[in-house]
């Protein structure tokens, strides 16, 4: 028999029976042992990353910076997400053209890497300069208040993070997915994670350091904030014309905007809820915790979505859905049955607690005892986080599936929407649970 693969990252179709039967196999002898023993490790690095993120914002929300332009915090959530509107979309394409093997000869698989780094560099210019434009006029619509230097900062402070970020996470994650399928672990249980395993904390760091140190000398050289964002903004042409080296990356950057714009919406809506809670309500301390329950619940999701886009890759054709998927799906069957990714995500969704639990705790230790949080809180907490996980797994399953069969690559156009959608879940439930105990 003869597989037809759709090749969203190279191009074309590749038919190769031997080499497709011989990854298929491997993907369903795939244990749930294995699997857990290869998502377990980067899924508690990414935790990590995300409760040091928490930490680091925990501090600097005191920052001269965070307290007088507050409208970064609208920010935040909209350049924390774009690791999954960037990273984990790089991570998940990747990983399906090296799980197929798509791609033989080495210059071909150069010119898929330099395209996709260089197309990345685009998106982060344009999605850094309008989360900060929109952080702007969201926070001008809620404080009727808008400078115009505020607003250069802003933009500033965003473009330079976002292109310094994007660039180097970008780096690591083109290394991760190599080195990993070369030692034999499959890249869709580690890529997703690992690419947010310190994404939040280099983001966040690079935001608040370059925001603070542009702010420090917006009084006396206002003029440096315009030069230094005209001149990133300006590298854009160079970015363009790197993307050419290959045409999938020489496509997205015509019809991959929809997916990662929306997302930045998104996000910037659970930035609103974090900005009215934190500066209006008083709530500060609700912070340490935003980065985690927002990233974990994204990280799991990303995994499901990017191990669902490679199992349809190796079975049907684009546009076309297997047999099991031809009627409508109930949530629940997402986690029940015997089907490949129905065990996967009944994995991810016991990792929920037992993780959330073990980032709890090492805030307590990292926060000290005068903040620990209550014992109706931390259960508050848990379920909030279980909820949040367990809406994203159905919605993956849901959403990946509708968009192979509209003839739209899950791998470009999924992880943004769920990443997003774990955001704003998991700010909006992380505030109810702070008022179900009484503030």
């Amino acid at each position: 028999m003869e597989y037809e693969l759709p090749c969203s990252a190279g191009g074309g179709r590749v038919h190769d029976e031997e080499r497709t039967s011989t990854g298929a196999l491997a993907m369903q002898s795939e244990s749930v042992c294995t699997m857990l023993l290869q998502i377990l490790p980067p899924f508690l690095l990414a935790g990590f990353g995300t409760v040091m993120a928490g930490v680091v914002l925990d501090i600097v929300q005191h920052w001269d910076v965070f307290q007088k332009v507050t409208e970064i915090f609208i920010l935040v959530p909209a350049l924390l997400g774009m690791k999954g509107n960037l990273e984990m979309t790089l991570a998940s394409r990747l990983s399906t053209v090296v799980n197929v093997e798509k791609i033989v000869s080495s210059r071909e698989k150069w010119k898929l890497i330099i395209g996709n780094l260089a197309l990345k560099q685009v998106q982060a210019t344009v999605l850094g300069f309008f989360a900060a434009l929109l952080a702007s006029v969201l926070g001008w619509v809620l404080d009727e208040k808008l400078t115009i230097n505020n607003t250069a900062l802003l933009c500033c402070s965003s473009l330079v993070t976002a292109l310094i970020a994007s660039l180097f996470q970008g780096i690591i994650m083109v290394g991760v997915i190599i080195g990993s399928k070369k030692i034999g672990i499959n890249p869709d249980n580690v890529a997703a994670p690992i690419a947010a395993s310190f994404g939040d904390l280099i983001t966040l760091g690079l935001l608040a350091i370059i925001s603070q140190r542009l702010f420090s000398c917006i009084d006396l050289y206002p003029y440096v904030i315009y030069i230094v964002c005209v001149i990133f903004l300006c590298l854009t042409p160079v970015w363009v014309v790197i993307t050419f080296c290959h045409p999938e990356s020489h496509k997205l950057l015509y019809n991959g905007w929809e997916p990662i714009i929306t997302a930045m919406v998104i996000s910037s809506i659970g930035g609103v809820i974090l900005d009215k809670t934190v500066t209006d309500l008083n709530l500060s301390r609700i912070v340490v915790y935003t980065p985690v329950i927002n990233g974990v619940g994204g990280n799991l999701a990303a995994i499901q979505s990017s191990r669902i886009a490679t199992h349809l890759h190796f079975y049907c054709s684009l546009g076309s859905l297997p047999e099991y998927a031809m009627h409508h799906r109930c949530p629940l069957r997402t986690f029940c049955g015997k089907g490949y990714n129905t065990r996967t995500a009944q994995v991810l969704l016991l990792l929920a607690v037992p993780g959330h639990a073990v980032f709890l705790f090492i805030i307590y230790l990292m926060q000290g005892a005068n903040t620990s949080p209550t014992p109706i809180f931390i259960t508050l907490y848990l379920v909030a986080a279980l909820t949040q996980v367990f809406l994203l797994l159905c919605i993956a399953d849901w959403m990946v599936h509708c968009l192979w069969k509209c003839s739209r690559d899950p791998d470009s156009f999924s992880i943004p929407y769920l990443t997003a959608l774990g955001d704003l879940l998991g700010t909006g439930l992380l505030v109810l649970c702070v008022f179900a105990v009484g503030a």
